[in-house]
């Protein structure tokens, strides 16, 4: 888009410098340089905006003849519902309504073109038989690598080979279910911190608003487990990176505003703008940079004087030898965020599904208490397995993580002209990947597919299907080279995280009748956060 308008600039330009040298009598202003090149240069953006909004989308697009939602504007496409509706309940609505073969095509803003993946075949031929044909829109990649560094998760073709390849051993199976005690340890941490909560409460209860703990939380585990750094943000709510992360998540009206500016400005025009959110990401991003700079110099100084680094994704990145400082810090920029952001977005929402059904919640209870030791015993041990082994416990866990996927819409962009499901789709078309769709489509998991209901995945087989046909009936961590590095490590996580909570206390919504908006950004969480009332159970 910046080239094509810097195109438009030269040629409206060089055309007033012919026109005033040759035929200066065709000057539209024949005084004015200066007026007559912006004149020109107004023709043609509005020639080429008349072209691309009512012309190419309706009577030449090779996408126009694919199923599409219905009750759409001439100017603004499906757009209002987009930005009206939590991010991907149109999409949700439309996977379902509109009857379709893999592919279903709407227009974004000023009918700019979407392609919906709908089915497995479409999925498997996007996340993974070409999967590098597909990448991540330039905007999405400048806006993302602000907060989370140009890391392995926005990395492209050679570059994401080569940096998966280089950090796979820190995801490995067997060093995942070395850590299960970093994150037993904190999520004991965790609920001794809520356990000194209630005791300051006059009834032994409390309400706490659960989504700050759950981040709290999962920020000293991706520190310890990432980084071999305890930020201590469980017993500092204070504490530099919590409030730095905090600010960056919980953002005011500025960041909605830059939100809705962003469809419109150039990256570069956004970030100069002298409003306070800039000044917010500006001061974030430093502290950011400055604590991965601070943690890289002190495993690198270790390494020179040949004492042992621990198996982390630092340490391993390091040892690899193939990434400079500046690699590592948009490597840890990004599993700083993204490694804590995501797993507190779904034990938010697995708290608040087990809210709202005790029968559910009581049930996972006997089972944690049955089978592990006393949560709130310091000298208590716990292996992978002893986590693994509760069946029901991973059963609530893929259930939430299938209702609710943290990252509910993906995008990417087709690099060249290409297909899916046979069906043409032209170079710079952008392809909507949608977790909260798909999970939740009763085409791929029946009539109950928006209910919650863990039992899916009980009995012979459904542990790791839920009963669907296909494995591509979720894409929470999505599929193939570009799928989630760290699905093992999160779900190890989220599992130790909700042994540990549910075992020690009962929960219930300190609204009853609560109604929960979604909040949209990198992830999707309650609007307003989650206010749980808190009871202990007392050890048996």
């Amino acid at each position: 888009m910046a080239i094509q308008k810097r195109y438009l600039l030269l040629n409206s330009a060089a055309i007033t410098f012919l026109t005033f040298r040759y035929t200066p009598q065709l000057a539209i202003f024949k005084s004015s340089f200066f007026w007559n090149a912006a004149t020109l240069l107004l023709i043609q953006i509005l020639a080429q905006s008349g072209w691309r909004i009512f012309v190419y989308p309706f009577f030449l697009s090779p996408l126009r003849h694919l199923p599409s939602p219905p009750e759409s504007s001439i100017v603004f496409g499906h757009f209002k519902r987009i930005f009206r509706d939590p991010s991907g309940e149109p999409q949700r609505d439309w996977i379902d309504s509109i009857p379709n073969d893999g592919v279903l095509y709407y227009r974004w803003l000023f009918n700019e073109p979407r392609i919906l993946v709908t089915t497995p075949k479409a999925l498997a031929e996007v996340l993974v038989q070409r999967n590098y044909d597909f990448i991540k829109p330039y905007r999405i990649r400048s806006g993302l690598g602000r907060l989370l560094g140009v890391g392995i998760l926005l990395a492209e073709g050679d570059e994401h080979k080569r940096q998966r390849r280089a950090l796979m051993p820190a995801f490995a199976f067997r060093h995942v279910k070395d850590l299960y005690q970093v994150f037993w340890s904190k999520s004991r941490e965790m609920t001794d911190k809520l356990a000194e909560v209630i005791k300051t409460s006059p009834d032994g209860s409390s309400v706490v608003e659960i989504r700050e703990w759950a981040s709290r939380a999962t920020l000293d585990i991706i520190g310890v487990a990432g980084m071999g750094q305890d930020f201590n943000a469980l017993s500092n709510p204070e504490s530099e990176l919590n409030v730095t992360y905090r600010t960056i998540f919980s953002p005011g009206r500025g960041a909605r505003l830059m939100q809705v500016m962003s469809m419109f400005l150039p990256e570069w025009l956004l970030r100069a703008l002298p409003i306070k959110r800039n000044d917010e990401l500006r001061n974030a991003i430093s502290t950011i940079q400055r604590v991965s700079r601070d943690l890289i110099h002190s495993k690198r100084a270790k390494l020179e004087k040949g004492s042992r680094t621990d198996v982390d994704i630092l340490s391993v990145a390091i040892e690899s030898g193939g990434f400079s400082d500046e690699d590592l810090v948009n490597q840890l920029m990004t599993f700083l965020a993204a490694g804590h952001e995501t797993t507190a977005s779904a034990m938010t929402w697995a708290v608040y599904l087990l809210c709202k059904h005790p029968e559910v919640q009581q049930r996972l209870r006997e089972e944690i208490r049955t089978s592990l030791p006393a949560i709130n015993d310091p000298s208590a041990q716990i292996s992978s397995t002893d986590i693994d082994h509760l069946q029901f416990l991973n059963a609530v866990s893929n259930e939430t993580m299938r209702l609710f996927p943290p990252v509910p819409l993906t995008m990417r962009e087709t690099d060249h002209d290409t297909t899916i499901q046979s069906h043409f789709i032209p170079r710079g078309t952008t392809v909507i990947i949608c977790p909260w769709a798909i999970n939740t489509s009763k085409q791929l998991w029946g009539d109950d597919a928006r209910e919650f209901n863990p039992d899916r995945w009980m009995g012979p087989g459904k542990a790791n299907t839920g009963g669907a046909d296909s494995n591509y009936a979720v894409t929470t961590f999505l599929h193939g080279p570009r799928s989630c590095i760290g699905k093992d490590f999160a779900k190890a996580e989220f599992a130790c995280l909700m042994a540990a909570l549910v075992g020690r206390f009962e929960m219930a919504l300190e609204d009853p009748g609560l109604k929960v908006e979604i909040q949209g950004g990198i992830t999707a969480r309650p609007k307003g956060g989650l206010r749980i009332r808190l009871r202990a159970v007392d050890a048996e």
